[in-house]
């Protein structure tokens, strides 16, 4: 049963290609070696697969069915992530007093449910175990009416890791 929720999960988008929409720079330089390098799953990616995998994990033990990835999503929550760990400001409050409602908004998702934020957790499972340790995240987890959601895991040059989960009702 779990391994058609990962199948699910994972076929549903690619993080890497979302983290490197995201990641780099207006400017940044096209092709050569670092073009190949960022490329490949980072840390962060592969924490990214897991933090979704294991939260449709938690919807089917609950009886919702599991979220789809969104790519525009996928967006929010790594910018917002990125945002945490470079500047060490923890919250729902972004770069340019921005909210989980205008990040999702201008990367072009409409109808935006919630938001969950962790820091300092070094696997999916401890944050997973977190967010489902309280209620308000558990809730926005559990919350069968949503539909969709992404996911972003970024780390801060200390090696702490940010955590964002944006969900939306379509």
């Amino acid at each position: 049963m779990f391994e058609s929720v990962r199948r699910i999960a994972l076929a549903a988008a690619t993080p890497a290609a979302l983290l490197a929409l995201t990641a780099a720079p207006a400017h940044a330089e096209t092709g050569g070696p670092a073009a190949v390098a960022a490329a490949r799953p980072t840390t962060s990616e592969m924490l990214m697969d897991e933090v979704i995998v294991r939260t449709n994990e938690e919807r089917v033990l609950a009886g919702c069915a599991p979220l789809t990835v969104d790519d525009e999503l996928m967006v929010a929550s790594v910018r917002q992530s990125h945002y945490m760990a470079a500047t060490g400001d923890f919250g729902h409050i972004g770069w340019r007093r921005s909210t989980f409602e205008t990040r999702s908004r201008a990367a072009g998702y409409p109808d935006v449910a919630a938001e969950n934020i962790a820091w300092g957790f070094t696997t999916a499972a401890e944050v997973m175990d977190a967010w489902m340790a309280s209620p308000a995240h558990r809730e926005n987890i559990l919350n069968c009416e949503a539909k969709s959601f992404g996911a972003g895991v970024r780390s801060s040059a200390d090696g702490t890791f940010y955590w964002t989960q944006v969900f939306g009702w379509r």
